[in-house]
């Protein structure tokens, strides 16, 4: 956890000093910034997928800086825009998110006291993944009847991609890894840092806390376009994914233009 608050600190000063400027070049639509935290579920090849005990165990920590353009909001005249139904039902965010979390076996070999459970218990994997990218979300309900409190809750769906930068690292704590490590995965352990693509879908809501503020709840599920992310990839008919993740997050945003 300190990992994370080590990483985005400098990033907070940056995000939110040079807003003034870096915001201004918008002024023509509503804009928003905030923060979002949670946990995050890591499906991997560690385990096994889809198992309840690999689900709820391999569980990290992810925090997130959020900017949205708001187009049902001009900031240049603090009036509404002219309405379109995109304008009304549509936000753009952009995200930079940091997550990690630390991976164990589990399973019916992993929990036999024989050599080979032992090894699978032994083996720690380390996740780091830092993300940045850009999401569509649609509104069903109106965005600006939202916002003059028609209603509190404003649900949502969204899409985007995320630009991945990963540093996974794996261990033994029997010893040496390639010495205790499980015949399965010998020769398919890295851990050097890479990068990819990853895909985000998500659900979620807002709450109405002020005129200028809303708090925000929301669950994403991210495919990465590599099997790396956490360090390990076999070469086994049971793996048929690349890695993903499931994150359930809530955060504060706030409203700049009004």
């Amino acid at each position: 956890m300190a990992h994370i608050f080590k990483l985005l600190l400098p990033l907070c000063l940056l995000f939110f000093m040079g807003k003034g400027t870096a915001f201004s070049q918008v002024g023509m639509v509503g804009q928003e910034i905030g923060i979002v935290a949670g946990p995050v579920a890591y499906f991997t090849d560690y385990g096994l997928r889809w198992n309840a005990e690999t689900n709820s165990s391999n569980v990290g920590t992810g925090v997130g800086l959020v900017y949205y353009l708001n187009f049902a909001y001009k900031a240049d005249c603090n009036c509404y825009a002219r309405y379109t139904y995109f304008n009304d039902h549509f936000r753009i965010r952009a995200e930079i998110d940091y997550h990690e979390g630390d991976l164990n076996h589990f399973g019916e070999i992993a929990k036999r006291n024989s050599e080979g459970g032992r090894q699978l218990r032994g083996m720690i994997g380390e996740v780091n993944v830092f993300e940045i990218g850009a999401h569509l979300e649609y509104y069903p309900l109106s965005i600006r009847d939202y916002t003059a409190f028609a209603y509190p809750i404003s649900p949502y769906i969204s899409l985007g991609f995320t630009y991945v930068g990963y540093d996974p690292n794996t261990y033994s704590t029997l010893g040496p890894l390639e010495d205790n490590i499980f015949p399965t995965f010998k020769g398919y352990v890295q851990q050097e840092s890479g990068s990819t693509w990853g895909v985000v879908a998500g659900a979620g809501m807002r709450y109405k806390l002020s005129a200028s503020s809303d708090l925000v709840t929301n669950l994403q599920w991210r495919y990465y376009n590599t099997d790396w992310i956490d360090g390990l990839d076999h070469d086994n008919p049971q793996n048929k994914f690349d890695d993903m993740m499931f994150w359930l997050n809530f955060g504060y945003i706030y409203y700049l233009n009004f």
